[in-house]
């Protein structure tokens, strides 16, 4: 190889060294919502199953599969067969975990929790948190869901939730 060759591929080398990104860990309200997504008692499942189920074709996750998780506050808005009641509305201090996968254990939490008045809700209280469970940050919640509102708005959410719609 020549000298131009080696510099070429050390220029290469350095490039994608540059390029590289460390993935930045959730710190603030995105470390406080991994820090509670990551407590698993007091939940009960959408449907009452923690079956994993194969992504619909509404979803704007990449993930292959999904189950999704609510609070003992939340679930007040669950009807007795654990689906979401058609005219819910979350309290304040409902949290809902969205756990999502390519295989079968959690690669990624999608979060809502209702605290109206913190400075990271939306305009409905609500807190979105989009976390990998590593604890790599995937979408800061200071967004306020905008990557996740224009799915959550369609017709047939109920406060934003779509399980009822796409999980009949």
């Amino acid at each position: 190889m020549t000298r131009t060759h080696h510099l070429f591929l050390i220029a290469i080398l350095l490039l994608s060294i540059a390029s590289c990104k460390k993935a930045e860990e959730a710190s603030g309200i995105d470390k406080e919502l991994l820090t509670m997504a990551d407590q698993t008692t007091g939940f009960t499942w959408y449907k009452k199953s923690d079956v994993w189920l194969d992504r619909s074709s509404g979803s704007g996750h990449n993930f292959a599969r999904l189950r999704t998780r609510y609070n003992a506050i939340a679930a007040t808005m669950l009807d007795s067969n654990g689906m979401v009641k058609t005219d819910a509305e979350f309290p304040e201090g409902s949290f809902i975990v969205k756990e999502l996968t390519s295989s079968n254990t959690v690669e990624r939490y999608a979060m809502l929790l209702k605290r109206s008045g913190d400075p990271a809700a939306d305009s409905r209280g609500w807190i979105w948190g989009y976390v990998n469970k590593g604890g790599s940050l995937a979408e800061a919640a200071s967004n306020k869901g905008s990557a996740c509102i224009g799915c959550h708005t369609q017709g047939g959410s109920i406060d934003y939730m779509l399980m009822n719609k796409f999980f009949p």
